[in-house]
């Protein structure tokens, strides 16, 4: 138990902390570039080894962040851990990441990229190479890893969900998985995320989609009703739309450090970072930055609760071939399940609670698959490949958080909880998001490395920079897709 002088300071520090955060910009403003912005985020020195691992501790974190505001120190808002931690063990959670993706299991994807896109017509195809993949013959993927193999899956009845042409859910499911028997092969590895040259209305169409899902029906009035003072924010969102929208954001910015940090240099043909691209779509705008922090710790919680279920689960494509894989995948992935158990502190439990629990809960689900039906819609293979790798992971992991009880989780007793897709996209899901992270830390050093006179230039130019259209859109700017009554 804290003195009770601290527990008042912790108390004040937490007013003004929550007072500052409802007054910064949102993730879809475009506020003026300030230079303090940007040396905020570029010269922050992340820490090796975690300083506020226990709760008792936080008040004097809180403390630094007040005197250090845009700099991420302290609790990251709406979960357990901090910024310190998830820094202190990135480098290892990215290591052990890195190779667990380039393992057969794991970077075999099978996907289909060419159903229609279904809330218009998409004609923004982008003609650039690099927005073309690289697929897989169906005979270098282990048997029991092809279609046929998977197509043997149950598919869900009319009780338990609902099926589109090439693709379904269940009623437990976040997004639209791919019809097993549909798509193509592809080796992650051979196609990595970086600028593919996708851009203009197409791009920025999809993305204005995206965010239309963040207006949710409930009457405010009624979520607000009833929910505990503690989980609204003083702009009136509860706390489920924050965490939606926090999650929406964090992807978007993620996103935007792999392309970033991917960039083709038109003087040289060379692959490399690029720092001012970073500093337009991130830098300027630190709040993007926290909420990638925030996907981490619940990608890490997901990962953290389903650890029994992935140290069960067959990684092995046949018996022989790849048994010393097999072992290395699961000692990798142990370490992953390590590093999650120890920092993925996120309390679901907090979520989805009074009498309209139920009701919001829906509706949040039905939004985030509306989310993975829009990556039809994305103009470039590549893009598009990524936006449903990715988009499946986090919806995985809002399944694990939000839908799964201990007995479903038991790898004994519901052995075919995920399907493969579903496992192989959280974990090179969560893989994205620490290269992200590592890659903030490459673009760090340059702009240390960069004199004064590059300093004010790249600030100036972010300044200029108009971004694409992030409004608020009404909920009825798209149509979704709903559930058949």
């Amino acid at each position: 138990m804290l003195p009770r002088h601290l527990l008042a300071l912790s108390f004040s520090i937490i007013c003004e902390s929550l007072v500052y955060a409802s007054q910064s910009p949102s993730f879809l403003s475009e506020s003026v570039v300030r230079k303090d912005q940007v040396q905020n985020v570029l010269e922050h020195e992340p820490v090796k080894e975690a300083v506020c691992e226990k709760h008792v501790c936080w008040s004097f974190c809180a403390t630094r962040r007040l005197l250090i505001r845009l700099k991420l120190t302290g609790p990251i808002e709406t979960t357990l851990c901090d910024y310190e931690t998830i820094e202190s063990i990135n480098d290892d959670l990215f290591n052990q990441l890195h190779a667990l993706v380039e393992t057969p299991f794991f970077k075999y994807f099978r996907v289909d990229l060419y159903r229609d896109c279904p809330y218009w017509e998409e004609n923004g195809f982008c003609a650039n190479r690099e927005c073309g993949i690289t697929t897989v013959d169906e005979s270098e993927i282990p048997e029991k890893w092809r279609a046929a193999a998977l197509s043997k899956v149950k598919m869900p009845s009319k009780d338990e969900g609902i099926s589109l042409p090439g693709c379904y859910y269940r009623d437990s499911d976040y997004c639209f998985l791919d019809d097993p028997s549909d798509g193509e092969y592809v080796d992650l590895t051979l196609n990595p995320e970086r600028f593919t040259g996708y851009v203009g209305p197409s791009a920025h169409r999809v993305w204005s989609a995206i965010y239309s899902e963040n207006c949710f029906g409930l009457s405010q009035q009624t979520v607000l009703k009833d929910s505990a003072p503690e989980v609204v924010q003083a702009d009136g969102e509860c706390l489920e739309q924050r965490v939606y929208y926090r999650i929406i954001s964090g992807l978007h910015t993620s996103i935007s450090t792999h392309i970033c940090h991917d960039m083709m240099n038109q003087s040289t043909g060379e692959w490399g970072p690029d720092l001012q691209c970073f500093i337009n779509r991130v830098a300027a705008h630190p709040e993007r930055l926290q909420y990638l922090y925030f996907d981490v710790v619940l990608l890490l919680r997901a990962v953290a609760r389903l650890g029994p279920y992935l140290s069960a689960y067959d990684y092995c494509g046949t018996d022989e071939h790849l048994k010393g894989v097999d072992l290395e995948t699961h000692r990798r992935l142990g370490r992953v399940i390590d590093i999650a158990t120890t920092v993925g502190k996120f309390d679901e439990t907090a979520l989805f609670r009074g009498e309209n629990a139920n009701t919001l809960k829906e509706e949040f689900k039905e939004h985030f698959r509306n989310v993975t039906r829009i990556m039809d819609c994305v103009g470039c293979d590549k893009c598009r490949l990524w936006g449903k790798v990715q988009t499946t992971g986090v919806a995985t992991a809002l399944k694990v958080l939000f839908e799964l009880d201990e007995k479903a989780l038991d790898p004994s007793a519901n052995p075919n909880l995920l399907q493969r897709s579903e496992v192989v996209a959280l974990i090179n899901t969560l893989h994205r998001f620490a290269e992200s992270l590592a890659a903030v830390n490459d673009f760090r050093r340059l702009w240390a490395a960069a004199d004064a006179r590059d300093e004010e230039r790249m600030i100036e130019a972010a300044s200029a920079v108009a971004g694409p259209p992030r409004v608020r859109l009404s909920p009825h700017s798209f149509p979704l897709v709903r559930r058949a009554s």
